[in-house]
């Protein structure tokens, strides 16, 4: 399985505070079947470059790669970033550079507020580009917030939608969550991890649930359709 979204990094956000903690989250992950992680730490261009995060990012890794013990057969390491979206982001040249790595990947985090019409049709801009694949993290947190209409539209435009594990490990949400993942409206699956005790990796559980409610066939469609994704 693959989590598309994670703060494993080291002291690079407001995630793991240190190696240690890192090389904890990993263990989880990887007890929970999750074979290559992407760690994506925040990136706001309100308060970075992306040449200063790229840097700050790449040094966090350095630690982290360096403490890996060699025979403890981690997931699969990459990097990403998730991007915190401003009116205008389209015009960052910068921004293919934080595409999840190895991918055309963009992990987007909205607004927790009614997007505008100016805001919804950039979305829409940047999906049909073509140097890039829009994700839009954790939208469990905004989709009450937009008009159904808003939702169709970004759809249509291809621009995929990831949820977190605790959005289906949590009982008074799960049915929403299912209900979202059988009819299209979400695609990928992240832990959202940031530490081992308050915001824990939960994608263990989570593939437990999609297996016993929607079954194994769509839990290997939608780990198939995951792998395709980064691999293409």
């Amino acid at each position: 399985m693959i989590d598309f979204h994670s703060h494993v990094l080291p002291g690079i956000d407001d995630g793991s505070r240190s190696t240690e903690e890192s090389l904890a989250l990993l263990r989880i992950l990887r007890e929970q079947s999750v074979d290559t992680v992407f760690m994506t730490p925040h990136f706001d261009a309100m308060h970075d470059t992306p040449e200063l995060f790229l840097r700050k990012r790449s040094e966090a890794l350095d630690r982290l790669t360096g403490a890996l013990p060699a025979d403890e057969g981690f997931p699969r390491l990459r990097v990403g970033a998730e991007v915190m979206y401003f009116y205008g982001i389209e015009r960052m040249e910068a921004l293919p550079e934080l595409c999840l790595e190895g991918t055309r990947l963009l992990l987007m985090e909205m607004p927790v507020a009614p997007w505008s019409e100016l805001t919804v049709k950039e979305l829409i801009h940047l999906s049909c580009r073509g140097d890039m694949i829009l994700m839009l993290a954790h939208i469990e947190r905004y989709f009450d917030l937009q008009k159904p209409i808003v939702w169709e539209r970004l759809l249509d435009a291809g621009v995929l939608m990831q949820i977190n594990a605790s959005f289906l490990t949590r009982p008074q949400t799960r049915r929403r969550a299912l209900r979202m993942l059988r009819r299209g409206e979400a695609h990928l699956l992240g832990s959202d991890c940031h530490n081992c005790k308050n915001r824990p990796p939960l994608l263990g559980e989570a593939q437990e649930i999609l297996c016993r409610k929607l079954g194994e066939d769509f839990l290997a469609q939608l780990n198939a359709f995951s792998y395709d994704l980064i691999n293409n």
